[in-house]
């Protein structure tokens, strides 16, 4: 009996999880007139409560035909934030898995410090250091570019203190084994250290696409030409007049961030834990 009666409270916590991106998925196939009928209370002037249905009363393709084959401001801005995220997770790839194996691996002044910094750094939201960034960037002329968003996600210090993690699991036995039969250290980072640290670097990889996918300050702040913007800011643009394109909208968004969550699952928890263990 606890075990069903624990099994029934979990299913209710997942529904209730899950009953925003079920509201995406039938609100993408109702029509405006139903949609409205609904949430009327919410956005219009209607008397009572909202309400929802599990199933559409009249099943429609037509926003998702609108969405597909009538806006190309919609793909545009969907490849911007592809381009964007794609661009920032290469270079966290390119400079911050050299930098975690650094600190992770060798000793040398400063290096308590440096990662002492990284942890700083970290802890610290975009709106305390959108200033310094915003005239750095100024300074560079980066400002209203793709890369006044990019080049600061490329330095992100999350992505360094995950694989650092790892990194550091690495056993010394393995290594120096690896120098006895004459292995340099480039040939320790690239044979040795990505593949027996393969699940951070993926796990960081997963976190730095849902949150580079998602930001919204970054390019609101940096960004001021429209045809630069990324996916997260024309959602709020769409005229709420057409709910059911917004709702499909959002929707589709939601898809590759969804896909690339539980794709990297196995992986991500794995890296929860490890930011949890203290040195």
């Amino acid at each position: 009996m606890r075990r069903v009666f624990g099994t029934a409270v979990s299913m209710v916590f997942v529904l209730l999880c899950l009953a925003p991106v079920l509201f995406l998925v039938i609100g993408s196939f109702m029509g405006n007139d139903e949609i409205y009928r609904h949430i009327a209370p919410v956005i219009g002037n209607a008397e009572g409560y909202a309400g929802w249905t599990p199933l559409p009363m009249y099943p429609t393709f037509q926003h998702l035909v609108e969405l597909l084959l009538d806006s190309p401001e919609f793909f545009h801005m969907f490849w911007n934030s592809v381009k964007t995220t794609v661009c920032i997770m290469g270079g966290q790839l390119l400079f911050g898995m050299p930098a975690a194996w650094g600190l992770a691996r060798y000793s040398f002044p400063g290096r308590r410090l440096i990662y002492m910094l990284y942890i700083v750094l970290m802890m610290m939201p975009f709106q305390v250091v959108m200033l310094s960034e915003y005239l750095v960037l100024d300074r560079l002329s980066l400002l209203d570019t793709a890369g006044a968003v990019i080049l600061p996600g490329i330095f992100a210090t999350f992505p360094v203190f995950l694989m650092y993690r790892f990194f550091r699991g690495v056993p010394d036995s393995i290594l120096e084994a690896a120098r006895i039969d004459g292995a340099g250290e480039l040939q320790l980072f690239f044979l040795m250290g990505i593949p027996l640290g393969s699940s951070g670097i993926i796990s960081a990889m997963v976190l730095s696409f849902l949150e580079c996918w998602n930001m919204i300050e970054q390019p609101m702040v940096f960004l001021k030409t429209k045809s630069l913007w990324t996916l997260s800011l024309y959602l709020p643009e769409i005229n709420g007049s057409n709910a059911g394109f917004c709702i499909c909208a959002s929707f589709a968004a939601l898809l590759p961030a969804a896909l690339v969550f539980l794709s990297g699952q196995d992986y991500l928890e794995a890296g929860i834990v490890a930011s949890a263990v203290k040195e």
